[in-house]
């Protein structure tokens, strides 16, 4: 049986060994070679694709991914596929990005004639600046690292790592040169709470029309709390002759009407109503409005055109269905 305090101690040395196969990957990010691959990369007119095999293909996936969700349209094509029809989908004016940590991947090396015949531009990332893929290429990235974590020095370890990062620094320097915005962001991102926070208005989750919650300031309690059920906010929107929006009326307010025994089939909604309650625009991010709901610790929003006039209300309930929270 092994001790508990030796897998422990493997498992940090791990940390430790890859940490420094980071630090050591500094010099390569801070040097002319990383911004030349940056600038060919900025000035392509086409797309990155991005090759690797085994675990670099793996990597290469990643990369791809990070780089076609931050602004630089990417994908992966497998060098063995690639063989075999798949670098038909090579344009002339793409760039390749090559991953391979001895670089002599002879799957990727197969393919150098062809792509070399075609003019496009390969940025190779590998650990050995003396490679085949390294000299065949435009631009080499070198990810060399001091030692793999594996103790055998076989399994690819702190290599896959170093590439990642490589990968992630190549994608968020793109990204900032690119002036890259959270809207962008969220146009390759509309699935998934990630989309929805970025991407739902208000108008998109709010209850308008026959939906819509609303009274007029001179009926009495007993028409409003008819109106609160029927439409099943928990609210009604209060408006005036002119029909814009002078109150609210909520569950809330009537538990405290009903603890001051007011008389609910006489007394005007206006001489109960909350005044100048909180109110959002349609335009606004559902996320936005959740934080107002949040930050004024309140249950529910009237939504207000720039005349003041009701067109939709929502409350957190209609937040947890469109997946806001």
């Amino acid at each position: 049986m092994v001790d508990k305090s030796q897998l422990r101690q493997w498992g940090c040395k791990v940390i430790d060994i890859e940490k420094s196969a980071l630090d050591n990957l500094y010099q390569y990010v801070d040097s002319a070679e990383f911004a030349e691959a940056c600038e060919l990369i900025l000035n392509c007119t086409g797309k990155v694709i991005v090759m690797g095999m085994g675990k670099s293909g793996h990597i290469g996936n990643k990369i791809s991914a990070t780089l076609a969700s931050t602004g630089t349209p990417a994908f992966f094509v497998h060098p063995g596929e690639a063989s075999h029809g798949d670098l038909g989908v090579l344009a002339d004016n793409d760039v390749i990005l090559a991953i391979s940590n001895s670089g002599e991947s002879s799957e990727i090396l197969t393919l150098m004639p062809v792509i070399q015949r075609m003019g496009v531009p390969v940025i190779a990332v590998t650990g050995k600046p003396e490679s085949n893929m390294a000299r065949l290429s435009k631009v080499h990235l070198c990810i060399e690292v001091p030692e793999e974590a594996c103790p055998l020095g076989l399994a690819p370890t702190s290599s896959t790592t170093a590439t990642l990062v490589m990968g992630d620094a190549i994608a968020i320097a793109l990204l900032q040169a690119k002036g890259f915005t959270r809207d962008d962001f969220a146009m390759s991102h509309p699935g998934g709470a990630l989309g929805r926070k970025l991407l739902l208005k208000v108008c998109d989750v709010m209850h308008s029309g026959d939906d819509l919650p609303l009274v007029n300031h001179d009926i009495c309690i007993t028409e409003a709390l008819y109106e609160i059920s029927k439409k099943g906010l928990g609210m009604t929107a209060i408006i005036d002759d002119q029909r814009k929006l002078v109150g609210i009326f909520t569950d809330g307010d009537l538990r405290r009407v009903i603890d001051a025994e007011v008389n609910l089939r006489t007394t005007p909604i206006a001489d109960v109503m909350t005044r100048n309650c909180v109110t959002i625009t349609d335009g606004v991010l559902a996320a936005q409005a959740l934080q107002v709901m949040d930050s004024k610790n309140i249950n529910g929003l009237i939504v207000i055109d720039k005349d003041r006039h009701p067109i939709g209300a929502l409350n957190m309930l209609d937040m947890v269905k469109a997946g806001v929270i």
